[in-house]
């Protein structure tokens, strides 16, 4: 992607601006962010989201953070700054591998501008890296379609594309390679509830690429894959472990066992940091609960203008409680393969694909 507006994180060497994704599709609108604690909250509230854009932005948090300081480092300051940037979404292990990598560069330094100056450059090094990234697994995957046919339709799950990474995408990013390689590609996107990343940042995407897409609720894919040939369903990913079990937003798991049940073949979309080889498998992956007004009113979405799109806001009864998790947890059995910048493989083969990389 060469749209500004589709590179959701653009460093300004003394500020960091992001593009609100909360009041997208209605309004193109960058927050401009001076501190860390603006940059954590900004994160934490999901104006920037997606593992990959969530890890570059943690550390030019702490960019900023270091910029803010003067005199000397404290170990109990530096441990803070990298605590609270983490702790800011904790389910991705993009930002714990950030954070922990960030740590390590500043090991011996004494003063806050350096540290600066490191991690500034860690953040911009971040991002060419994850563009890299991207680009090649959106070519791997292309190799999993059968090449002597030109269309191809395909059910996609939250936002995994320019959105979410630093630019081009994964899942999103395998269909802009597909299309690239002079296929035609329908893509379904569901709606993904209760955030709406699918019907609004998805189809976004797509429609500013010109490629055909249809949002569906959630609960529409078995319908659909009885009544369309579908041809794979591609997913993002935010953690991944050793046995395969993955964390996605919430929503994926359903959508692995239709597919499973209709024999469509199931692909994960991840860069190499989405692999957590620690944990042995997805019940060691911390799930992140999130607010219970998400689920029963939508107050957070806003039209062009700021406004409410729900003056009202409840999509339930008054004092109604809700679940709601995050992510879930798909079970390596459903997964036909891992689609990486290091190539394509099953479940079974990630901890010798890894050694490799």
């Amino acid at each position: 992607m060469t749209h500004p507006e589709f590179l959701p994180i653009q460093w300004k060497s003394t500020y960091l601006e992001l593009l609100d994704q909360r009041i997208l599709p209605g309004k193109k609108e960058f927050l401009k962010l001076s501190t860390a604690e603006d940059t954590i909250v900004a994160i934490r509230e999901m104006a920037v989201r997606g593992a990959p854009a969530i890890a570059i932005t943690g550390v030019f948090a702490l960019t900023l953070g270091a910029k803010s300081k003067s005199g000397g480092v404290t170990e109990k300051e530096t441990l803070q700054l990298l605590s609270s940037v983490l702790e800011s979404r904790p389910t991705a292990v993009n930002l714990s591998y950030a954070i922990r990598e960030a740590k390590h560069r500043i090991q011996e330094v004494k003063d806050w501008e350096t540290i600066a100056k490191i991690w500034e450059s860690y953040g911009l090094e971040m991002m060419k890296d994850d563009l890299a990234a991207n680009k090649a697994l959106g070519e791997n995957g292309v190799s999993l379609f059968p090449e002597n046919q030109s269309e191809f339709h395909i059910i996609t799950h939250c936002n995994t594309g320019a959105l979410a990474t630093a630019g081009h995408g994964t899942a999103l990013g395998v269909i802009r390679s597909l299309r690239d390689a002079g296929k035609k590609v329908v893509v379904y996107a569901d709606e993904t509830r209760p955030f709406l990343q699918g019907s609004r940042l998805t189809a976004f995407e797509m429609m500013e690429e010109g490629i055909e897409c249809y949002i569906i609720t959630d609960g529409m894919s078995g319908w659909l894959m009885n009544h369309k040939n579908i041809d794979a369903v591609l997913v993002g990913c935010d953690r991944v472990a050793a046995n395969g079990d993955t964390a996605n937003k919430i929503g994926t798991y359903n959508l692995g066992i239709v597919a499973k049940e209709h024999g469509v073949p199931f692909y994960v979309c991840a860069t190499k940091d989405s692999f957590d080889l620690n944990l042995k498998s997805g019940e060691e992956i911390p799930i992140e609960m999130r607010k219970e007004s998400e689920v029963t009113q939508f107050d957070f979405l806003k039209d062009a203008d700021g406004k409410y799109l729900f003056p009202e806001g409840k999509t339930s009864p008054l004092g109604a409680r809700a679940l709601n998790p995050s992510f879930d947890i798909t079970k390596a059995h459903l997964i036909k393969n891992f689609i990486t910048e290091f190539g394509c493989f099953p479940p079974s083969e990630i901890s010798d694909r890894l050694k490799s990389v």
